[in-house]
Protein backbone atom coordinates (compact mmCIF):
# COMPACT_ATOMS: atom_id res chain seq x y z
CA UNK A 1 0.00 0.00 0.00
CA UNK A 2 1.57 3.28 -1.05
CA UNK A 3 0.60 6.71 0.21
CA UNK A 4 -0.86 9.19 -2.22
CA UNK A 5 -2.12 12.76 -2.43
CA UNK A 6 -4.83 13.85 -4.85
CA UNK A 7 -6.22 17.32 -5.43
CA UNK A 8 -9.24 18.74 -7.24
CA UNK A 9 -11.21 21.98 -7.24
CA UNK A 10 -14.30 19.86 -6.55
CA UNK A 11 -13.90 17.40 -3.68
CA UNK A 12 -17.07 16.23 -1.89
CA UNK A 13 -16.48 17.06 1.78
CA UNK A 14 -19.09 18.09 4.38
CA UNK A 15 -21.87 17.92 1.81
CA UNK A 16 -20.26 20.39 -0.54
CA UNK A 17 -17.86 20.43 -3.46
CA UNK A 18 -14.74 22.35 -2.52
CA UNK A 19 -11.02 22.56 -3.37
CA UNK A 20 -9.06 20.05 -1.31
CA UNK A 21 -6.08 17.73 -1.20
CA UNK A 22 -6.77 14.23 0.08
CA UNK A 23 -3.93 12.22 1.58
CA UNK A 24 -4.36 8.50 2.02
CA UNK A 25 -2.18 5.62 3.06
CA UNK A 26 -2.76 1.96 3.91
CA UNK A 27 -6.31 2.10 2.62
CA UNK A 28 -7.44 4.97 4.84
CA UNK A 29 -7.72 8.77 4.60
CA UNK A 30 -4.88 10.26 6.65
CA UNK A 31 -5.27 14.00 6.05
CA UNK A 32 -7.44 16.58 4.28
CA UNK A 33 -6.01 19.99 3.31
CA UNK A 34 -8.29 22.70 1.98
CA UNK A 35 -5.72 23.93 -0.50
CA UNK A 36 -3.53 22.46 -3.17
CA UNK A 37 -0.53 20.65 -1.80
CA UNK A 38 2.61 21.07 -3.93
CA UNK A 39 3.14 17.30 -4.12
CA UNK A 40 -0.46 16.34 -4.93
CA UNK A 41 -1.63 14.97 -8.28
CA UNK A 42 -3.90 17.67 -9.70
CA UNK A 43 -7.22 16.48 -11.14
CA UNK A 44 -8.32 19.99 -12.04
CA UNK A 45 -12.07 20.31 -12.13
CA UNK A 46 -12.90 16.59 -11.91
CA UNK A 47 -15.22 15.62 -9.07
CA UNK A 48 -13.54 13.52 -6.37
CA UNK A 49 -16.11 11.89 -4.13
CA UNK A 50 -16.62 8.73 -2.08
CA UNK A 51 -16.90 5.60 -4.19
CA UNK A 52 -20.43 4.75 -5.26
CA UNK A 53 -22.25 2.11 -3.20
CA UNK A 54 -24.69 -0.24 -4.95
CA UNK A 55 -26.68 -2.12 -2.33
CA UNK A 56 -28.73 -4.25 -4.75
CA UNK A 57 -26.79 -6.59 -7.02
CA UNK A 58 -27.19 -10.21 -8.19
CA UNK A 59 -23.74 -11.72 -8.77
CA UNK A 60 -24.98 -15.32 -9.15
CA UNK A 61 -21.90 -16.96 -7.61
CA UNK A 62 -21.47 -19.74 -6.56
CA UNK A 63 -23.42 -22.08 -8.79
CA UNK A 64 -24.64 -19.85 -11.62
CA UNK A 65 -21.38 -18.30 -12.73
CA UNK A 66 -22.33 -18.90 -16.36
CA UNK A 67 -24.65 -15.92 -15.66
CA UNK A 68 -22.08 -13.61 -14.03
CA UNK A 69 -19.61 -14.08 -11.13
CA UNK A 70 -17.71 -11.88 -8.65
CA UNK A 71 -14.73 -11.21 -10.90
CA UNK A 72 -16.66 -9.74 -13.84
CA UNK A 73 -19.36 -8.09 -11.71
CA UNK A 74 -16.87 -6.21 -9.55
CA UNK A 75 -14.72 -5.17 -12.52
CA UNK A 76 -17.83 -3.68 -14.12
CA UNK A 77 -18.78 -2.01 -10.83
CA UNK A 78 -15.34 -0.40 -10.57
CA UNK A 79 -15.55 0.78 -14.19
CA UNK A 80 -18.69 2.67 -13.22
CA UNK A 81 -17.17 4.30 -10.13
CA UNK A 82 -18.72 1.83 -7.69
CA UNK A 83 -16.42 0.68 -4.87
CA UNK A 84 -18.86 -1.38 -2.76
CA UNK A 85 -21.64 -3.75 -3.79
CA UNK A 86 -24.06 -5.80 -1.72
CA UNK A 87 -24.92 -9.20 -3.18
CA UNK A 88 -28.42 -10.64 -3.06
CA UNK A 89 -29.04 -14.15 -1.65
CA UNK A 90 -30.75 -15.65 -4.68
CA UNK A 91 -29.64 -16.51 -8.22
CA UNK A 92 -26.63 -18.19 -6.63
CA UNK A 93 -26.77 -21.91 -6.00
CA UNK A 94 -27.06 -22.73 -3.18
CA UNK A 95 -29.21 -19.71 -2.28
CA UNK A 96 -27.97 -17.89 0.84
CA UNK A 97 -30.59 -19.17 3.27
CA UNK A 98 -28.35 -21.08 5.73
CA UNK A 99 -25.07 -20.33 7.46
CA UNK A 100 -23.39 -23.08 5.47
CA UNK A 101 -24.53 -21.55 2.19
CA UNK A 102 -23.32 -18.13 3.38
CA UNK A 103 -19.90 -19.62 4.14
CA UNK A 104 -19.82 -21.12 0.62
CA UNK A 105 -20.68 -17.72 -0.79
CA UNK A 106 -17.79 -16.09 1.13
CA UNK A 107 -15.43 -18.77 -0.10
CA UNK A 108 -16.53 -18.23 -3.71
CA UNK A 109 -15.31 -14.60 -3.63
CA UNK A 110 -11.66 -15.54 -3.08
CA UNK A 111 -9.39 -13.79 -5.56
CA UNK A 112 -12.39 -12.17 -7.29
CA UNK A 113 -13.19 -9.01 -5.32
CA UNK A 114 -12.27 -5.97 -7.37
CA UNK A 115 -14.54 -3.87 -5.14
CA UNK A 116 -15.72 -4.32 -1.58
CA UNK A 117 -18.53 -6.84 -1.23
CA UNK A 118 -21.23 -7.24 1.41
CA UNK A 119 -24.03 -9.80 1.54
CA UNK A 120 -27.68 -10.30 2.38
CA UNK A 121 -29.25 -13.43 3.84
CA UNK A 122 -32.43 -14.82 2.30
CA UNK A 123 -35.74 -15.36 4.05
CA UNK A 124 -37.83 -18.21 2.62
CA UNK A 125 -40.66 -20.26 4.19
CA UNK A 126 -39.34 -22.29 7.11
CA UNK A 127 -35.83 -20.84 7.42
CA UNK A 128 -36.46 -18.32 10.21
CA UNK A 129 -34.38 -20.43 12.66
CA UNK A 130 -31.37 -20.01 10.30
CA UNK A 131 -31.44 -16.19 10.26
CA UNK A 132 -29.76 -15.54 13.59
CA UNK A 133 -26.58 -17.42 12.65
CA UNK A 134 -26.28 -15.51 9.36
CA UNK A 135 -26.84 -12.15 11.06
CA UNK A 136 -24.17 -13.02 13.60
CA UNK A 137 -21.86 -13.95 10.72
CA UNK A 138 -22.17 -10.47 9.25
CA UNK A 139 -24.91 -10.18 6.62
CA UNK A 140 -26.07 -6.56 6.29
CA UNK A 141 -29.75 -7.39 5.80
CA UNK A 142 -32.30 -10.07 4.96
CA UNK A 143 -34.13 -10.28 1.62
CA UNK A 144 -37.52 -11.80 0.87
CA UNK A 145 -39.93 -12.00 -2.06
CA UNK A 146 -43.68 -11.59 -1.81
CA UNK A 147 -44.16 -13.13 -5.26
CA UNK A 148 -42.33 -15.89 -7.17
CA UNK A 149 -38.65 -14.93 -7.37
CA UNK A 150 -37.92 -16.68 -10.66
CA UNK A 151 -35.71 -19.14 -8.76
CA UNK A 152 -37.59 -22.20 -7.49
CA UNK A 153 -35.27 -22.76 -4.54
CA UNK A 154 -36.03 -19.22 -3.32
CA UNK A 155 -39.83 -19.33 -2.80
CA UNK A 156 -41.79 -16.29 -1.72
CA UNK A 157 -42.92 -15.78 1.87
CA UNK A 158 -46.42 -15.38 3.26
CA UNK A 159 -47.65 -13.17 6.07
CA UNK A 160 -47.17 -16.09 8.47
CA UNK A 161 -43.47 -16.36 7.47
CA UNK A 162 -43.04 -12.62 8.02
CA UNK A 163 -44.60 -12.86 11.49
CA UNK A 164 -42.11 -15.60 12.36
CA UNK A 165 -39.03 -13.86 11.02
CA UNK A 166 -39.54 -10.18 11.78
CA UNK A 167 -39.13 -10.36 15.57
CA UNK A 168 -35.78 -12.15 15.04
CA UNK A 169 -34.61 -9.59 12.48
CA UNK A 170 -35.82 -6.68 14.65
CA UNK A 171 -33.60 -7.92 17.48
CA UNK A 172 -30.52 -7.34 15.29
CA UNK A 173 -31.85 -4.09 13.81
CA UNK A 174 -30.87 -5.08 10.28
CA UNK A 175 -33.32 -4.30 7.49
CA UNK A 176 -35.73 -6.79 5.96
CA UNK A 177 -35.67 -6.06 2.23
CA UNK A 178 -38.82 -6.95 0.34
CA UNK A 179 -39.54 -7.46 -3.34
CA UNK A 180 -43.03 -6.02 -3.26
CA UNK A 181 -45.47 -7.52 -5.74
CA UNK A 182 -48.52 -9.47 -4.61
CA UNK A 183 -49.59 -11.75 -7.43
CA UNK A 184 -53.24 -11.54 -8.28
CA UNK A 185 -54.54 -13.90 -10.96
CA UNK A 186 -57.32 -11.49 -11.88
CA UNK A 187 -55.22 -9.49 -14.37
CA UNK A 188 -56.94 -9.39 -17.76
CA UNK A 189 -54.20 -8.51 -20.22
CA UNK A 190 -53.89 -11.32 -22.78
CA UNK A 191 -50.10 -11.37 -22.43
CA UNK A 192 -50.40 -15.08 -23.28
CA UNK A 193 -51.31 -14.27 -26.88
CA UNK A 194 -48.99 -11.25 -27.18
CA UNK A 195 -45.74 -12.54 -25.67
CA UNK A 196 -43.48 -10.06 -27.49
CA UNK A 197 -45.55 -6.96 -26.67
CA UNK A 198 -44.03 -4.70 -24.00
CA UNK A 199 -47.42 -3.04 -23.46
CA UNK A 200 -48.92 -6.43 -22.62
CA UNK A 201 -46.01 -7.31 -20.33
CA UNK A 202 -46.49 -4.02 -18.48
CA UNK A 203 -50.20 -4.69 -18.08
CA UNK A 204 -49.45 -8.18 -16.72
CA UNK A 205 -47.72 -6.74 -13.61
CA UNK A 206 -49.90 -3.78 -12.60
CA UNK A 207 -49.09 -1.11 -10.03
CA UNK A 208 -51.77 -2.57 -7.77
CA UNK A 209 -49.53 -5.60 -7.14
CA UNK A 210 -46.82 -3.32 -5.85
CA UNK A 211 -49.15 -1.03 -3.91
CA UNK A 212 -50.81 -3.95 -2.09
CA UNK A 213 -47.47 -5.57 -1.24
CA UNK A 214 -46.04 -2.30 0.07
CA UNK A 215 -49.19 -1.84 2.21
CA UNK A 216 -48.58 -5.30 3.66
CA UNK A 217 -44.92 -4.53 4.48
CA UNK A 218 -45.84 -1.22 6.13
CA UNK A 219 -48.41 -3.00 8.28
CA UNK A 220 -45.87 -5.65 9.30
CA UNK A 221 -43.23 -3.01 9.98
CA UNK A 222 -45.67 -1.29 12.35
CA UNK A 223 -46.57 -4.57 14.09
CA UNK A 224 -43.03 -5.82 14.68
CA UNK A 225 -41.07 -2.56 14.70
CA UNK A 226 -38.66 -4.32 12.34
CA UNK A 227 -36.72 -2.13 9.87
CA UNK A 228 -38.22 -2.65 6.41
CA UNK A 229 -36.70 -1.67 3.08
CA UNK A 230 -38.73 -1.60 -0.12
CA UNK A 231 -36.49 -2.52 -3.05
CA UNK A 232 -36.95 -1.20 -6.60
CA UNK A 233 -40.07 0.91 -6.15
CA UNK A 234 -41.57 1.23 -9.64
CA UNK A 235 -45.16 2.26 -8.84
CA UNK A 236 -45.38 5.99 -8.14
CA UNK A 237 -48.79 5.34 -6.58
CA UNK A 238 -47.03 3.65 -3.66
CA UNK A 239 -45.04 6.79 -2.81
CA UNK A 240 -48.01 8.17 -0.85
CA UNK A 241 -48.07 5.11 1.40
CA UNK A 242 -44.30 5.17 1.93
CA UNK A 243 -44.37 8.87 2.77
CA UNK A 244 -47.16 8.38 5.32
CA UNK A 245 -45.28 5.47 6.94
CA UNK A 246 -42.13 7.59 7.25
CA UNK A 247 -44.10 10.50 8.76
CA UNK A 248 -45.54 8.06 11.27
CA UNK A 249 -41.96 7.35 12.32
CA UNK A 250 -41.84 3.73 11.13
CA UNK A 251 -38.33 2.35 10.41
CA UNK A 252 -38.91 2.20 6.67
CA UNK A 253 -36.65 3.00 3.72
CA UNK A 254 -37.12 2.68 -0.03
CA UNK A 255 -35.05 2.69 -3.20
CA UNK A 256 -35.63 2.76 -6.90
CA UNK A 257 -33.23 1.71 -9.63
CA UNK A 258 -31.53 3.52 -12.48
CA UNK A 259 -33.70 1.77 -15.07
CA UNK A 260 -36.94 3.07 -13.53
CA UNK A 261 -35.82 6.71 -13.78
CA UNK A 262 -33.79 6.52 -17.00
CA UNK A 263 -36.07 4.50 -19.32
CA UNK A 264 -39.82 4.85 -19.94
CA UNK A 265 -42.36 2.29 -21.17
CA UNK A 266 -43.46 4.49 -24.08
CA UNK A 267 -39.99 4.26 -25.64
CA UNK A 268 -39.44 0.53 -25.16
CA UNK A 269 -39.71 -1.44 -28.42
CA UNK A 270 -41.56 -4.75 -28.58
CA UNK A 271 -39.61 -8.03 -28.62
CA UNK A 272 -36.69 -6.38 -26.85
CA UNK A 273 -36.06 -8.48 -23.76
CA UNK A 274 -33.12 -6.37 -22.53
CA UNK A 275 -35.72 -4.07 -20.94
CA UNK A 276 -37.59 -6.80 -19.09
CA UNK A 277 -37.43 -6.57 -15.32
CA UNK A 278 -39.89 -7.00 -12.46
CA UNK A 279 -41.60 -4.82 -11.49
CA UNK A 280 -41.62 -3.50 -15.06
CA UNK A 281 -40.33 -0.14 -16.25
CA UNK A 282 -43.47 1.99 -16.25
CA UNK A 283 -44.74 5.08 -18.08
CA UNK A 284 -42.89 8.39 -18.20
CA UNK A 285 -45.45 10.26 -16.06
CA UNK A 286 -45.06 7.59 -13.36
CA UNK A 287 -41.27 7.67 -13.56
CA UNK A 288 -41.13 11.47 -13.31
CA UNK A 289 -42.88 11.11 -9.95
CA UNK A 290 -40.25 8.58 -8.83
CA UNK A 291 -37.54 11.12 -9.67
CA UNK A 292 -39.27 13.84 -7.65
CA UNK A 293 -39.50 11.48 -4.67
CA UNK A 294 -35.74 11.82 -4.03
CA UNK A 295 -36.08 15.56 -3.41
CA UNK A 296 -38.77 14.96 -0.81
CA UNK A 297 -36.89 12.08 0.84
CA UNK A 298 -39.65 9.55 0.18
CA UNK A 299 -37.13 7.50 -1.80
CA UNK A 300 -33.77 7.19 -0.05
CA UNK A 301 -31.22 6.15 -2.66
CA UNK A 302 -30.62 4.53 -6.05
CA UNK A 303 -29.44 0.99 -6.86
CA UNK A 304 -29.11 -1.08 -10.05
CA UNK A 305 -30.64 -4.47 -9.20
CA UNK A 306 -28.06 -5.80 -11.67
CA UNK A 307 -29.59 -9.11 -12.73
CA UNK A 308 -27.78 -10.52 -15.76
CA UNK A 309 -28.47 -13.71 -17.69
CA UNK A 310 -27.02 -15.49 -20.73
CA UNK A 311 -28.50 -14.55 -24.15
CA UNK A 312 -30.63 -17.71 -24.49
CA UNK A 313 -32.25 -17.26 -21.06
CA UNK A 314 -32.81 -13.60 -21.90
CA UNK A 315 -34.60 -14.77 -25.10
CA UNK A 316 -32.49 -12.37 -27.16
CA UNK A 317 -33.34 -14.23 -30.38
CA UNK A 318 -37.06 -14.81 -29.91
CA UNK A 319 -37.97 -11.54 -28.20
CA UNK A 320 -40.44 -13.54 -26.09
CA UNK A 321 -41.01 -11.32 -23.03
CA UNK A 322 -43.15 -13.96 -21.39
CA UNK A 323 -40.33 -16.53 -21.35
CA UNK A 324 -37.34 -14.17 -20.93
CA UNK A 325 -35.45 -13.83 -17.65
CA UNK A 326 -36.54 -10.61 -15.97
CA UNK A 327 -33.53 -8.57 -15.01
CA UNK A 328 -31.47 -5.65 -16.26
CA UNK A 329 -27.70 -5.73 -16.55
CA UNK A 330 -26.70 -2.33 -15.24
CA UNK A 331 -24.07 -2.60 -12.50
CA UNK A 332 -21.69 -0.39 -14.51
CA UNK A 333 -24.21 2.42 -14.98
CA UNK A 334 -25.42 3.41 -11.51
CA UNK A 335 -23.46 6.66 -11.49
CA UNK A 336 -23.72 7.84 -15.08
CA UNK A 337 -27.19 6.43 -15.82
CA UNK A 338 -28.73 7.89 -12.66
CA UNK A 339 -26.95 11.24 -13.01
CA UNK A 340 -28.14 11.52 -16.62
CA UNK A 341 -31.70 10.82 -15.45
CA UNK A 342 -31.58 13.21 -12.48
CA UNK A 343 -29.43 16.13 -13.63
CA UNK A 344 -32.37 17.99 -15.17
CA UNK A 345 -34.20 18.13 -11.86
CA UNK A 346 -31.48 18.33 -9.18
CA UNK A 347 -28.01 19.69 -8.56
CA UNK A 348 -24.91 17.53 -8.34
CA UNK A 349 -24.81 18.36 -4.62
CA UNK A 350 -28.31 16.94 -4.16
CA UNK A 351 -27.50 13.89 -6.27
CA UNK A 352 -24.21 12.73 -4.73
CA UNK A 353 -25.66 11.48 -1.40
CA UNK A 354 -28.12 9.24 -3.29
CA UNK A 355 -25.25 7.00 -4.40
CA UNK A 356 -22.79 7.51 -1.51
CA UNK A 357 -23.71 8.48 2.06
CA UNK A 358 -27.34 7.37 1.97
CA UNK A 359 -26.67 3.77 0.89
CA UNK A 360 -23.71 3.73 3.33
CA UNK A 361 -26.05 4.69 6.18
CA UNK A 362 -28.51 2.03 5.10
CA UNK A 363 -25.93 -0.78 5.42
CA UNK A 364 -24.38 0.88 8.51
CA UNK A 365 -20.99 1.13 6.76
CA UNK A 366 -19.49 3.67 9.13
CA UNK A 367 -16.19 3.94 7.24
CA UNK A 368 -17.75 4.53 3.84
CA UNK A 369 -19.89 7.05 2.01
CA UNK A 370 -18.19 10.26 3.14
CA UNK A 371 -14.69 11.74 2.97
CA UNK A 372 -13.33 12.15 6.50
CA UNK A 373 -10.00 11.43 8.18
CA UNK A 374 -9.80 7.78 9.22
CA UNK A 375 -12.44 6.57 6.78
CA UNK A 376 -11.75 4.13 3.95
CA UNK A 377 -9.95 5.47 0.88
CA UNK A 378 -12.70 4.50 -1.58
CA UNK A 379 -13.02 7.21 -4.24
CA UNK A 380 -14.30 7.86 -7.72
CA UNK A 381 -12.78 10.62 -9.84
CA UNK A 382 -15.26 11.58 -12.55
CA UNK A 383 -16.51 14.27 -14.92
CA UNK A 384 -20.25 14.90 -14.56
CA UNK A 385 -20.38 17.36 -17.47
CA UNK A 386 -18.77 14.97 -19.98
CA UNK A 387 -20.88 12.43 -21.82
CA UNK A 388 -20.14 9.34 -23.88
CA UNK A 389 -22.14 6.91 -25.95
CA UNK A 390 -21.88 3.48 -24.33
CA UNK A 391 -20.55 0.76 -26.61
CA UNK A 392 -20.35 -2.99 -26.13
CA UNK A 393 -16.57 -2.69 -25.76
CA UNK A 394 -16.98 -0.54 -22.65
CA UNK A 395 -18.88 -3.25 -20.80
CA UNK A 396 -17.01 -5.37 -18.27
CA UNK A 397 -19.83 -7.53 -16.95
CA UNK A 398 -20.02 -11.00 -18.42
CA UNK A 399 -22.57 -10.65 -21.24
CA UNK A 400 -22.66 -7.51 -23.34
CA UNK A 401 -26.45 -7.43 -23.07
CA UNK A 402 -27.78 -4.18 -21.69
CA UNK A 403 -30.31 -1.47 -22.51
CA UNK A 404 -27.57 1.11 -21.78
CA UNK A 405 -25.63 0.18 -24.93
CA UNK A 406 -26.05 3.04 -27.39
CA UNK A 407 -27.20 5.50 -24.71
CA UNK A 408 -25.44 8.85 -24.31
CA UNK A 409 -24.63 8.99 -20.60
CA UNK A 410 -23.29 11.94 -18.63
CA UNK A 411 -20.50 11.27 -16.16
CA UNK A 412 -17.25 9.75 -17.37
CA UNK A 413 -15.12 7.94 -14.81
CA UNK A 414 -11.38 8.67 -14.89
CA UNK A 415 -10.36 6.55 -11.95
CA UNK A 416 -11.83 4.32 -9.26
CA UNK A 417 -9.84 3.80 -6.06
CA UNK A 418 -10.70 0.91 -3.73
CA UNK A 419 -9.05 0.79 -0.29
CA UNK A 420 -6.41 3.25 -1.48
CA UNK A 421 -5.51 1.31 -4.65
CA UNK A 422 -6.36 2.24 -8.24
CA UNK A 423 -8.59 -0.50 -9.61
CA UNK A 424 -9.89 1.23 -12.74
CA UNK A 425 -8.26 4.01 -14.73
CA UNK A 426 -8.59 5.35 -18.27
CA UNK A 427 -10.93 2.63 -19.51
CA UNK A 428 -9.06 -0.34 -18.07
CA UNK A 429 -8.64 -2.41 -14.94
CA UNK A 430 -5.23 -1.58 -13.39
CA UNK A 431 -5.16 -3.69 -10.22
CA UNK A 432 -7.33 -6.64 -9.32
CA UNK A 433 -8.62 -8.06 -6.07
CA UNK A 434 -8.29 -4.91 -3.93
CA UNK A 435 -11.75 -5.29 -2.44
CA UNK A 436 -12.61 -6.55 1.03
CA UNK A 437 -15.63 -8.16 2.64
CA UNK A 438 -18.07 -5.79 4.25
CA UNK A 439 -19.43 -7.76 7.19
CA UNK A 440 -21.57 -6.28 9.96
CA UNK A 441 -20.71 -8.22 13.07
Amino acid sequence: MHSRKIYSNRVWIDNQLQPATLCFDNGAITAIHFEKSATAEDFGNAVIMPGVIDVHVHVNEPGRTEWEGFDTATQAAAAGGTTTIIDMPLNASPVTTTLKAFEQKLESTTGKMNTNVGFYAGLIPGNSPQLEAMMQAGVVGVKCFLTHSGIDEFPNVTEKDLDEAMPIIAKYQVPLLAHCELYDAEVECDFENNPTSYRHYLASRPKKWENDAIDLMIRKCREHNCPVHIVHVASAEALVQIEAAKKEGLPITAETCTQYIYFNAEAIPDASCIYKCAPPIREKANNDQLKQAFSTGVLDFITTDHSPAPPNIKEMESGNLKKAWGGIAGIQFLLNGSWTAMKEIMTLEQFIPLVTSKPADFIKAKNKGTIEIGKDADFVIWHPEESEIISENDILFRYKISPYIGQNLYGTVSETIVNGETVYQNKSIKNKNKGQWLLQK
